[in-house]
């Protein structure tokens, strides 16, 4: 079936046409942020939040619904912010940082608490600022909180295990995970709350404070949580700034008292941040940034589940993932078989409303996006390729129908260029040597997925291939979780390892506490533990 732009413009809706269930019955204007332990009021310039999901006019144009607006901040407001950060973490001497593991512990389970109880709310807004599906949505807001639970109990047993003392050579010592300082955290549109969550979560929980800058698709959903971070955590801990990028965010660096960059986008704009810190050196940096994830598809695959995966690899939320499969590289002995099979399977994807039962291909963050796509596309027919799905790269407004587009060759922007949208780029090879090599010459080393049965030659793929990305998929998709497995990236892909313990690693730093062994020491450290004179030097259990 060809898709054409009309058909396109149909999936918008009427506004009397959107379920009632679904609607945004009251924009969201918001006027407050938080800072030091208040909500203050912001009555300065805002700026106005269209979604994805447009409406249709009687014309069939189609027009992004406004659904709110949020603070436009400056340099004045982000400096007072970032002090309210360092005053609370005040050299490690803060209320926060000197807290009890158990303690911050409670704070955050009282966040949760308040955060479980605004779930409908963010679902609606995660659907209607980044346009994921209804379940996608609900699921991304679940999968959260069970990611803020696992880490806490990760927390409890990183901190039972250096509950005692160690005794070697002749000196007591007592190891334990200490926080960093002023953390800077920054998430990403297409994952605004889980993703942001899986850095300012242990962040917290290991006794940094924050200041968190919301993404710019994905604002208005941390809204319902602006109580909760202001009352659940002590004063100063989580600050929050809306203001541009930009204008901000290099300042925040440069004024040299940020201790940890935690950012989620793109490796040029960490290059360019990360220069501005006065002592690159004292900057801890927790990154996850561009990813152009390969399926290799082996002659021997089983075609119908390599078909499968790929579809989904390549097409979930729109290809908007870093873990989506970006680059399909098929044996020319079996390509056309498996791109007849890919379009035949891409046909039957359901196209629409974020709401819509089933389905896969929603709209875009804006137009921006569906130009993107347009461009990359039209460069790639230039010079020699073609899109070869019926319909492939019509769009409407926001809306894009995804492009099969082969044979994708060095020289065209698909085929090394991150597109995180719906352009799925498919490249033949003879010889493996030419599927490894391609992995081997990319800027990115985050995931790669293998199609295959032959054990021999599947065993001799992943050996390489470890030694270029952190995690190699055999016959299924490229993804992050479970959430207690690694997630890191070689190259311009990632720095640091994110996971449910890693996580609490890379937010901390490990700190002693040693003396010689001695009948008076051992005194000495028995009266501070008997008498809870220290939260670093105890034998306590949390349950």
């Amino acid at each position: 079936m060809t898709t054409s732009s009309t058909q396109l413009s149909a999936c918008f809706p009427l506004l009397e046409q959107i379920p009632q269930a679904h609607r945004m019955n009251q924009a969201i204007h918001q006027r407050h942020y938080v800072i030091d332990g208040e909500l203050a009021r912001w009555d300065g310039a805002v700026k106005t939040v269209r979604s994805p999901i447009c409406e249709r006019q009687p014309d069939g144009s189609v027009q992004q619904i406004e659904i709110g607006s949020y603070p436009v901040m400056g340099e004045a407001e982000s400096d007072a912010i970032l002090d309210a950060a360092v005053r609370a973490y005040d050299n490690g001497r803060g209320a926060w940082p000197t807290m009890p593991v158990a303690g911050r512990i409670a704070c955050m389970q009282d966040f949760v608490r308040q955060m479980a109880a605004q779930r409908e709310l963010i679902v609606k807004l995660i659907m209607w600022e980044i346009g994921k599906s209804l379940a996608d949505s609900r699921k991304e807001f679940d999968r959260t909180v069970e990611y803020v639970q696992a880490t806490i109990e990760s927390l409890k047993e990183l901190d039972n295990g250096n509950s005692r003392f160690t005794v070697v050579e002749g000196t007591i010592g007592q190891v334990r995970r200490t926080p960093l300082g002023v953390v800077l955290c920054m998430g990403p549109y297409n994952y605004p709350l889980n993703e942001t969550f899986c850095t300012l979560i242990p962040a917290l929980l290991m006794g940094n404070t924050v200041v968190f800058k919301p993404p710019q698709y994905g604002t208005l959903l941390f809204e319902p949580l602006l109580e909760a971070f202001r009352s659940a955590f002590p004063a100063g801990v989580v600050n929050t700034v809306y203001a541009p990028g930009a204008v901000v965010v290099p300042r925040m660096l440069a004024s040299g008292k940020v201790n940890v960059l935690a950012l989620i986008g793109s490796s040029k704009v960490a290059d360019h941040l990360k220069k501005q810190h006065p002592k690159s050196h004292r900057l801890r940096a927790i990154l996850g940034l561009d990813a152009k994830n390969a399926a290799i598809v082996l002659p021997d695959a089983d075609l119908d589940l390599a078909v499968r995966e790929c579809l989904l690899g390549a097409l979930s939320f729109n290809g908007q993932r870093c873990t989506a499969l970006k680059m399909l590289i098929v044996h020319r002995s079996i390509v056309d078989e498996f791109l007849r099979r890919f379009v035949a399977a891409l046909d039957k994807l359901v196209v629409g409303m974020p709401w819509t039962d089933g389905v896969s291909i929603t709209p875009l963050p804006g137009p921006h996006r569906t130009a993107y796509m347009r461009e990359a596309i039209d460069e790639a027919v230039a010079n020699g390729a073609r899109v070869v799905n019926p319909g492939g790269s019509e769009s409407c407004g926001t809306l894009f129908y995804p492009a099969v587009v082969y044979p994708v060759r060095e020289g065209m922007k698909l085929y090394r260029e991150e597109q995180f949208g719906p352009v799925v780029p498919v490249m033949a090879f003879d010889e493996v040597d030419e599927a490894l090599d391609y992995v081997i010459t990319s800027d990115h080393g985050q995931q790669v997925s293998i199609f295959g049965n032959d054990p021999q030659q599947i065993g001799a793929l992943v050996d390489p291939l470890v030694n270029q990305v952190c995690r190699v998929n055999l016959n299924c998709q490229c993804q992050r979780g479970p959430d207690v497995f690694p997630f890191a990236g070689r190259k311009d892909s990632a720095e640091g390892t994110l996971s449910v313990s890693d996580a609490l690693r890379a937010f901390s730093i490990r700190s002693m506490v040693a003396t010689k062994q001695s009948d008076a020491n051992k005194q000495l450290l028995n009266a501070i533990v008997h008498d809870h004179r220290s939260t670093f030097i105890n034998t306590g259990f949390i349950l």
